[in-house]
């Protein structure tokens, strides 16, 4: 378990390379208008890419693996990896002077918390999709386990690029409270499990 943690971070920081490379490319092709712009870069640049390839560590590193055998584990496997990612992310930002040191600071506590709550959603559906027993759900949760995060953090980053700066609150209290809500459907999720288990003992 130690080890599959460990590898996930560290596979998380390493995964931000190639996902600022893909980014400044496609922000090559951004010749839009400020408001679509900004949804360009929010939902496709930065949703899209960074929590594909988060999501892609995941499902390499973790996702078929014996340990991954309680739906709460998806969560605490996302989280990792998210965290992993934000490290080095919020490294290479202030490195290359894409950033002050003193933005970096600030950065790293808005990015950092969005990529928590982005990847609970997203092990939320990665563990409705593993354990499901229909095909078709597991599908369907397979799906919402990237749509759905990269829905919010297009959003997060939209009202960051618009500095729209009188929503984050609202929106970053919305996070919270599906970050408990998923965590309390998983644990209830965790608890009939256990019941059942009891039951066939």
């Amino acid at each position: 378990e130690r080890n599959i943690l460990l590898k996930l971070y560290v596979y998380g920081m390493l995964v931000s390379l190639p996902t600022i490379f893909f980014e400044k490319v496609l922000i090559s092709f951004d010749n839009f208008s400020f408001f679509i712009s900004g949804l360009y870069r929010a939902l496709v640049v930065a949703g899209y890419t960074e929590e594909f390839f988060k999501r892609f560590v995941i499902i390499s590193l973790a996702y078929k693996k014996i340990e991954y055998n309680k739906k709460f584990t998806g969560i605490v496997y996302a989280v990792i990896t998210a965290l992993g990612f934000a490290t080095m992310e919020n490294f290479l930002y202030v490195a290359f002077n894409y950033q002050s040191y003193q933005i970096g600071i600030t950065r790293t506590i808005i990015s950092v918390t969005g990529h928590i709550l982005f990847a609970v959603t997203m092990g939320y559906y990665l563990s409705l999709a593993k354990f499901s027993l229909s095909k078709g759900k597991r599908e369907y949760y397979f799906i919402l386990s990237l749509i759905t995060p990269i829905i919010l953090h297009g959003i997060f980053d939209f009202i960051i690029y618009v500095e729209a700066y009188v929503l984050l609150p609202v929106f970053i209290i919305f996070l919270i409270i599906l970050y408990i809500f998923n965590i309390r459907k998983l644990q209830y999720f965790f608890r009939k499990e256990q019941e059942k288990n009891k039951l066939e003992v």
